[in-house]
């Protein structure tokens, strides 16, 4: 969801509960569009973090210090000359825009008490932090928008602060019920959840899709289309949700689907998505959310040369594995030329010169056969091509065989890979992977490299009947889990004919019980190449029946003694352990 305006009236409530009457004790500027505010209040010191980064503008409470440059840039030796020490009187949201105003008050250099506004508004790229005078001109700003830049508003030292319009919203706070058909339709007749973000000030299209769920009404329904009931319905929703904002009764949570963060609300809405995770406060749900898309980003970018190179090589490795398999089919003609020939030993006295074929009963199915032959050549010779050819192609087969078999275990050795890519969590993860890739000759080792030390670790959850369950992130991890932490007691489980994660489940001598099996059969599916399946089958056996084949690539492995069971590819209920 986007920092919408419901989201800042939650952060700002929640700045005024925490710092207000606090006094500021540090100022950092560690990136050039970040600042970190430490603030002293009532015996607790807190960190607040204000970007106006382009793509994640952010305002929240956090524990993490991040390091500052050697020099402070200057915006950050500004606001210490004016702000240090200054006491915060509140924080206030101009009806439901995205900004937020931090008022504060301090002494000049006379000694007299002066007031000073640091504005910060979080709207994509024109976001911005902007120190106000007593009289709303700007003394600078973390930004500076010149009129060549923006033809709404300069945004320089000495101009006059003001909100640029864009267009023509009505504040959803104040809305009542007369007005607010005609607001809805203002925009011409949009579908129901355009009206509302198009219409209101700081509502998201997220937020707007939620009003007309809960209203039961469809989201690309047109507002002309909506019955009196259906609009009754929708206001019902509306002022409900505005006066949780009024009253300040937020209750963050954020959605998972497939167990990464999908939205967040700071209000309640009706979900879809699988699981609901209430937050202690707004800015607790942000760190935890944007540092989980963060790291899933950075994760995707770090793995991004990997993913490049591991891609080229399933592609050129299915082809040939394609092309082996044609080629082995075209084998299957051998025993045709195999029959030719024997009929022609035993027919041939028949066939009268210049003839082009022979036509002949197969005793072996009793059926007519028509034989091409080569005028140039005599029965004999004709027999003798054919059984050459079936000679060539049975050698032929013999060895497209094997090499099929192994094209078809790289093939699968390299989709395993790229599905460890897929659930990769860490840069550790990542240094395993790319190992396993230079062990096998896919990436070149540079020079003297050495292996890296190894501290991934594999994924730990905890059944409901109380027995530990690891999953591995990759070939290396699934072969250590299988057979070097599991003994021969434990249960094993896999996706069936899928690459996937071995999942152990360590018994430590006791009975599983029935609902533990299902637990680790959905992460066998879950961390499988089929999880987009509404149900995935899954094989698990006791450790002791898994073996390594000789030869075999990590991870691989074999078993004849196994159950079966179908499980559904969700885990948003189990928890994982924290190590």
């Amino acid at each position: 969801m986007a920092f919408d305006g419901i989201c800042v009236a939650a952060v700002t409530e929640e700045l005024n509960k925490t710092l207000v009457g606090g006094r500021i004790y540090k100022i950092a500027q560690p990136e050039p569009d970040e600042l970190l505010i430490t603030v002293k209040n009532n015996g607790n010191q807190y960190k607040l973090f204000l970007s106006a980064d382009a793509s994640l503008p952010l305002v929240y409470l956090t524990e993490i210090s991040k390091v500052s440059p050697l020099t402070a840039p200057n915006f950050c030796m500004l606001l210490r000359k004016y702000l240090q020490s200054a006491k915060i009187l509140r924080f206030y949201q101009p009806g439901m825009e995205r900004i937020i105003r931090m008022e504060l008050e301090h002494l000049d250099e006379l000694g007299d008490i002066r007031q000073k506004t640091l504005v910060i508004e979080i709207m994509g790229k024109h976001s911005n932090i902007i120190l106000l005078d007593e009289k709303e001109m700007i003394i600078d700003s973390i930004k500076h928008i010149s009129g060549m830049v923006s033809s709404l508003r300069e945004v320089l030292p000495g101009r006059e602060y003001f909100i640029p319009v864009t267009a023509e919203k009505a504040d959803p706070l104040l809305e009542t019920a007369e007005d607010f058909k005609p607001h809805m339709k203002a925009n011409g007749n949009l579908p129901v959840y355009k009206a509302i973000y198009m219409g209101y000030t700081g509502l998201s299209p997220m937020m707007a899709n939620a009003f007309c769920e809960e209203a039961g009404i469809l989201q690309q329904q047109d507002v002309e289309s909506l019955s009196e009931q259906e609009w009754e319905s929708l206001w019902q929703v509306f002022a409900k949700k505005m006066y949780l904002v009024k009253s300040g009764q937020f209750t963050p949570c954020i959605f998972y689907e497939d167990g990464a963060p999908a939205e967040f609300s700071a209000i309640e809405i009706k979900s879809q998505y699988e699981k609901t995770e209430p937050a202690e406060g707004i800015s607790a749900l942000l760190q935890a959310y944007y540092s989980k898309k963060n790291q899933i980003v950075r994760i995707r970018q770090k793995s991004g040369d990997l993913r490049r190179t591991l891609q080229s090589v399933i592609s050129r490795t299915a082809k040939k594995y394609d092309l082996q398999c044609a080629q082995l089919k075209d084998t299957e003609k051998k025993e045709q030329y195999r029959i030719y020939g024997e009929l022609l030993n035993t027919y041939g006295y028949n066939i009268k010169e210049g003839e082009k074929t022979l036509e002949a009963i197969n005793y072996y199915t009793g059926e007519p056969v028509s034989i091409p032959l080569d005028t140039q050549l005599s029965p004999s010779e004709n027999a003798k091509k054919y059984f050459e050819k079936y000679g060539k192609l049975k050698r032929t087969r013999e060895a497209l065989s094997e090499l099929v078999v192994g094209t078809k275990n790289e093939l699968e050795h390299l989709e395993s890979i790229a599905l460890a890519l897929d659930i990769a969590e860490t840069e550790a993860d990542l240094v395993q992977i790319k190992e396993e890739l230079m062990d096998y000759g896919y990436v070149k080792r540079k020079g003297n490299q050495k292996k890296q030390k190894n501290t991934a670790k594999p994924y730990h959850y905890l059944s409901s009947g109380g027995f530990h369950m690891y999953v591995g992130k990759n070939n290396y991890q699934n072969e250590e889990l299988t057979f070097k932490v599991a003994t021969g007691g434990d249960w094993w489980f896999h996706a069936k004919n899928a690459p996937g994660s071995h999942v152990i489940v360590k018994t430590e001598g006791k009975e599983l019980d029935d609902r533990s099996f299902e637990e680790a059969a959905a992460l066998a599916a879950f961390y499988s190449k089929v999880k987009e399946q509404d149900k995935v089958e899954v094989d698990y056996t006791l450790r002791k029946n898994v073996k390594k084949p000789a030869g075999g690539a990590p991870g691989f492995v074999v078993y004849y003694t196994n159950y079966s069971m179908i499980a559904v590819p969700k885990i948003e209920h189990l928890q994982p352990v924290k190590e």
